[in-house]
């Protein structure tokens, strides 16, 4: 009976042991699945890129690979003194005691910031020459217009701070600033959230007869433009704003414009880095329908 009870015991251990070996190799097995999946997908690709795909692949624009589509190029000549900034670049202009142009880049990761307004208007510490100051604007019946927005500059102090530096700053009416104006920057901001990125450059449209406000003779502009180039998108895409300096209560597709008619109206030249053919087609063809939500 003891003989018994070991031979049992024994069958036991043989049969223990030959299922822990098949639970290891089942394991093993199915460890091995997703890698195997994966050289499986890996050499499917490689297999199945036809002629078509690559023709697709060599038509892709990465037109963010190209470097200073930030900076347009200054066709007619002007005052002109360009200062980089931690969140935006600025040509500005002595005479006018305004910006010819301000450029930023706004990603989505961005638009989410902490940084609290600050709202002390000071001069630009890099400015060379005259400048405006609180007291132009004071009783003008103008705003304190930003150029590029102090909403868009959250994500760091020092550009929020920089921000309200006049180099960024342009005489606008009450009913633009605080209308159409940041109804569009509201908007570009949406923008961001589906297109990962946007590049804008705005600025002021003088007039040869200008008003000025205050002691230091600051330019009123006659109209405000806003480029914007979605450089992610594809087809890549770009549209012009341009709007008067006045009333500015229309919806935005109201104030579309063609970016070639915006270079005609600035003596300045966008994104010229593009090649030819990118660069024509965007700018000559602005459509707000082709824009997200």
């Amino acid at each position: 009976m003891k003989r018994k009870q070991t031979h049992n015991r024994r069958l036991f251990k043989k049969k223990k042991s030959h299922i822990r070996k098949k639970l290891g190799c089942l394991m093993v097995t199915i460890m091995l699945i997703p890698v195997a999946y994966g050289f499986y997908l890996y050499y499917l690709q490689t297999q199945t890129i036809t002629d078509r795909d690559l023709q697709q692949i060599e038509a892709t624009e990465f037109v963010y690979t190209y470097k200073e589509l930030d900076i347009p190029q200054t066709v007619a000549p002007r005052q002109e003194q360009v200062i980089s900034h931690t969140g935006y670049t600025v040509s500005y202009n002595k005479e006018w005691k305004i910006p010819n142009w301000v450029s930023y880049e706004l990603i989505r990761g961005e638009i989410h910031g902490v940084e609290k307004r600050k709202d002390r208007f000071i001069v630009d510490p890099q400015v060379e020459g005259p400048s405006a100051t609180n007291s132009d604007y004071l009783r003008s019946g103008y705003d304190k217009g930003h150029m590029a927005p102090a909403a868009d500059m959250k994500w760091n102090s020092t550009a929020m701070k920089e921000s309200f530096y006049f180099s960024n700053i342009c005489p606008q009416h009450p009913q633009l600033n605080r209308r159409a104006w940041k109804e569009l920057e509201e908007k570009i901001r949406s923008w961001v959230v589906t297109d990962s990125a946007v590049l804008v450059i705005c600025g002021p449209i003088v007039d040869s007869k200008r008003q000025k406000i205050g002691n230091n003779n600051v330019s009123i502009p006659k109209q405000f433009f806003k480029v914007i180039l979605s450089p992610f998108a594809q087809p890549t895409r770009a549209i012009g704003f341009l709007f008067p300096n006045e009333h500015a209560t229309a919806p935005l597709p109201n104030y579309v414009v063609t970016i070639d008619s915006i270079e005609s109206l600035t003596g300045l030249d966008f994104f010229s880095p593009l090649p030819d053919d990118i660069e024509n087609r965007i700018e000559s063809h602005s459509d707000y329908r082709e824009w997200p939500e």
